[in-house]
């Protein structure tokens, strides 16, 4: 009896395979790079204000250059990250579908650097002061783009909640549930203020960042 009923705390106690370290530290540091360089560009271009204007639209204009090479330096880290879950789930709950999906998100970054957003609300210099209301191609990929990435990053935390439950871990399977109820919230909330579409966007951002340092580097015991 005893012996039976040891057995699948043993099998949640197997020896975890060794994570490569350089694809879990891109993950890492993937949100806050991408937040950081928003936060610094939008407070350093004329014209740009964080209640009008999302930070896609920081990829316009002369030094555009800057936020283009910011989502596909994202784009990357994301995928290595999700390398590194991949081997830190191996055959583990969730251990094939949040990869995927991770690996999906980053892709929608290295779209959203090659098609940009369209201009509006007073940015770049000379834009309508009017927000969007038609998309160019260029726009309309890049918001698909963000759509389906997002999505699919609200997917992954939802089978990293289930992943996090089976290892009995409540507080982490809880806040895997929770960020993506933020993260649509605040895209719903953005035909108020964009402000609070760039919440949602950053709080998924750092949502996977702490996660992925949960799954990589796990606490002793």
């Amino acid at each position: 009896m005893t012996q039976t009923l040891d057995r699948p705390a043993a099998r949640d106690r197997r020896p975890a395979r060794p994570v490569p370290r350089l694809p879990a530290a891109a993950g890492i540091a993937a949100g806050p790079l991408f937040l950081a360089a928003g936060l610094a560009q939008g407070l350093t271009r004329d014209g740009f204000d964080f209640t009008r204007n999302a930070l896609s639209q920081l990829s316009l204009g002369t030094y555009g250059w800057i936020q283009v090479t910011v989502f596909l330096l994202t784009g990357l880290l994301v995928i290595g990250g999700a390398i590194a879950t991949r081997q830190a789930l191996h055959d583990a709950p969730g251990g094939t579908w949040a990869p995927r999906l991770l690996g999906a998100f980053g892709a929608s970054f290295l779209l959203a650097g090659v098609f940009h957003a369209d201009p509006g609300a007073g940015f770049p210099a000379g834009a309508p002061e009017d927000r969007v209301t038609s998309l160019s191609a260029h726009g309309a990929i890049h918001m698909l783009s963000g759509t389906v990435g997002y999505l699919a990053l609200c997917a992954a935390f939802l089978v990293l909640a289930r992943h996090f439950a089976a290892r009995r871990q409540r507080g982490w399977a809880l806040a895997a549930r929770l960020v993506p109820v933020g993260v649509i919230a605040g895209f719903a909330a953005s035909a108020t203020t964009v402000a609070a579409f760039t919440a949602g966007a950053g709080l998924g951002l750092l949502g996977l960042s702490a996660v992925t340092a949960r799954l990589a580097f796990p606490a002793r015991r």
